[in-house]
Formats: C-alpha cells, sequence, structure tokens
C-alpha cells in the first residue's frame, strides 16, 4: 500500500514504506526522551514507539514532582501512515534534529503537557547493539542521541509547571530495528537464562556534554561500550549532522565504580574514569538525587509494556509516591538515577541509567531480581 512517506525519497528497500524488511513482530521505530531541572526540582520523561508487525503505536509521559512520579500513557492502532499521535500525546519535527515537540492535550487523567527540545550537540550514533541467540537475531538496532533544553509547561493534576530552557537539560533518542516487545512467539528452543547488565550515562556541563553506554556480561566482560565528550554547539545555527559538525572525541579505558544501595539494585553511589588520547584521565563522580522508575513511560510496565496490545485506543494513568516502589518488583529496575555530576571543577547534571537481570559478579549481584546484600 502506497502511503504519504512513499512521497519522500528515504526507501531502503524495493517495497513500499508501510511494508517492514522483515515480518519480525519485534521490530520497532521508537523515539525516547528525559529532561530534568537543574536543582532537581522536576524530572520528565516520555516516549512514543511504532510496532508495524503488531499494528501498534503507544505513548507516555512522565513527571517526577514532590516525591511522586505521576504518568499518562496511551495505546492503540497504528496508523498506517505512520503518524505520531495517539490518544492525548503527539511528537512533531519542527526541524529534523534541532527540534522536537511533544505535548499531550488536556484528558480526563488530569496530566498534559507542551514542551520544545532544542538541540544543545550534534546527533551522535551509538555502536550497533545486536545480539544472536540460537541463530536468531534477538536484538539489533542503532539509535541516535542528542542532548539538549526544554522549554515550556506542563499541568500536573492543577499544578503548572514552568519548563524554562535555561535551566531545563535533557537528552533524547531515537532508535529503530528489532528488539523484544510485547508477547514473545513460543519456539522450541531452551529457554536461555537471563541476563543483562546495561549502563548509560548522558551528562550535562557547561561547557560540554559526555556519554557512557555499556553492556556487561555476567562475568564482567563488555560486548559493547562507548565513551564520548560531545561538544556544545557554538550557535544557534551550528549543523548537527553531516560532514561539517564537530566530531565528539572517544575516550578509552572505561572503568566505573557503582556501589549498590543495600536490599537493591540501585545505585548508593558511582563513578566513572576514562582515558583520553593523551593520556590524561577524567574522573565523574556521581552524587544521586532520586530515582526515575522507566516503568513509568513503558518500560517493563505490567500493564502498559511496549507493543502490548490495547484495542484501538486506551488511555490511562498512575501516581505512585517514590518510596513505594518495590525494588525487586521486575517493573522497577530498569531505572534512571537522577545526578548531580563532577568531573574536575566542572558541576553538572544527567541520569545513571541501570538495568541489572540476573547475576554480575564485578558488582555483588546474585539471583534474578535480587537486591544487593553484603557478603
Amino acid at each position: 500500500m502506497i502511503t504519504p512517506f512513499d512521497d519522500f525519497p528515504i526507501h531502503q528497500t524495493g517495497d513500499p514504506i508501510v511494508q517492514t524488511v522483515s515480518a519480525d513482530p519485534n521490530h520497532y521505530d521508537r523515539y525516547f526522551f528525559n529532561g530534568c531541572d537543574r536543582d532537581g526540582a522536576f524530572f520528565i520523561g516520555g516516549a512514543m514507539g511504532h510496532y508495524p508487525n503488531r499494528g501498534v503505536i503507544d505513548a507516555a509521559f512522565s513527571v517526577v514532582i514532590d516525591g511522586v512520579e505521576h504518568s499518562i500513557f496511551a495505546s492503540g492502532a497504528m496508523p498506517l501512515g505512520r503518524e505520531t499521535t495517539i490518544g492525548p500525546i503527539s511528537i512533531s519535527v519542527p526541524e529534523p534534529l534541532k527540534e522536537i515537540r511533544f505535548t499531550v492535550a488536556p484528558n480526563d487523567e488530569n496530566i498534559s503537557c507542551d514542551l520544545l527540545f532544542r538541540a544543545r550537540t550534534a546527533v551522535i550514533e551509538e555502536p550497533k547493539q545486536t545480539i544472536v541467540r540460537n541463530n536468531v537475531k534477538i536484538m539489533d538496532y542503532t539509535r541516535l542521541t542528542q542532548w539538549g533544553t526544554w522549554e515550556g509547561t506542563i499541568n500536573v493534576k492543577g499544578q503548572i509547571i514552568d519548563v524554562k530552557a535555561e535551566s531545563t537539560f535533557g537528552v533524547r533518542d531515537r532508535s529503530w530495528g528489532v528488539r523484544g516487545v510485547g508477547v514473545q512467539t513460543p519456539t522450541n528452543f531452551t529457554p536461555g537464562e537471563m541476563q543483562i547488565f546495561w549502563l548509560w550515562a548522558p551528562l550535562h556541563f557547561d561547557d560540554m556534554c559526555t556519554h557512557l553506554a555499556m553492556f556487561e556480561r555476567a562475568d564482567g566482560t563488555r560486548w559493547m561500550e562507548s565513551a564520548l565528550v560531545v561538544p556544545v554547539l557554538d550557535s544557534p545555527d551550528a549543523p548537527t549532522w553531516g560532514d561539517d559538525i564537530v566530531e565528539p572525541e572517544e575516550v578509552g579505558n572505561i572503568r566505573y565504580e557503582l556501589q549498590w544501595q543495600k536490599g537493591r539494585r540501585e545505585m548508593e553511589s558511582a563513578a566513572i574514569e576514562v582515558s583520553h588520547a593523551d593520556g590524561t584521565v577524567d574522573r565523574i563522580e556521581f552524587e544521586p538525587l532520586y530515582t526515575f522508575r522507566m516503568r513509568g513511560i513503558g518500560y517493563s510496565h505490567p500493564h502498559w509494556s511496549h507493543g502490548s496490545l490495547h484495542g484501538t485506543l486506551e488511555v490511562g494513568s498512575e501516581s505512585i509516591p517514590l518510596g513505594e516502589f518495590n525494588p525487586q518488583d521486575p517493573s522497577c529496575i530498569h531505572i534512571q538515577t537522577l545526578c548531580k555530576v563532577r568531573m574536575g571543577d566542572r558541576v553538572g547534571v544527567g541520569v545513571l541509567e541501570q538495568l541489572s537481570f540476573g547475576p554480575h559478579e564485578p558488582t555483588g549481584l546474585t539471583g534474578m531480581v535480587d537486591g544487593w546484600n553484603p557478603a
């Protein structure tokens, strides 16, 4: 079937855009973002995903304020034209790779917003993330990441939050490919033991941004790692992609220190060290403020998980005090801890995303979701 996107020269196969390159039900195409007041007064998160082989589009918006995580969710039938609206939640792209607008129209759940993201850096392409199990690619996707500022307004049950660009920093990403979503297809393969250890740390400083992305196996061996120093744009008109951007600096010899809170898979303290090509070492120390549960934007949510089926349209919400999340509930394991960060004389802000299922010997985790306990 021909759809409006076929009017643009963007085809990657001989088929219309509406037909994905494979029939894998785990094919997806997603927006993600986060943001925070520099002093931690509030934290925002959002996501929208298309799942063409499931016929599903879903989206969510979440805000943490006064110790409560408020979220609104929408899921329904995916439009053939790949429109980016579901229920009250919409995404638009005023200027590709420079501006993203995220809105939640007034609704019965009484959570709404009108927010504009403006780029602070060029986009980066993270290393391809691929896992093959039983000769099947169960994960294979590309992700772009970009640092920026947010501005606009949020209404949480009548409480108005004024979001100012000079004090609200965040990250947005786009990812697409194959990743486990929705109910999985039964197979004859012997189930493998689930294990994942993932750290992701996009950080803002006044004169630069930094990035860390890392996967490790249970024994601590790494199968993907990347660390960057990302220049800040020198003007609003500076390019954010292509040959004319100032390239990020790749740094290596990545080392981390991570101390879990007792009984949890949530950081108590953390630090990262990286080495530059000239041998100098940077150390970034994290001071946690509070933790955002990614279930608030659909990740592993027991009802609103990405790619799950909700008929033509379903909209709902939840408001949960941060202290009431069960740290051993599987839906609460994927987290982003908002932190103040220090690198030498620089002071900044950002998140340390943590996702750890199964054992991880270097940090003392055992079991599937068991919290850390000292020996």
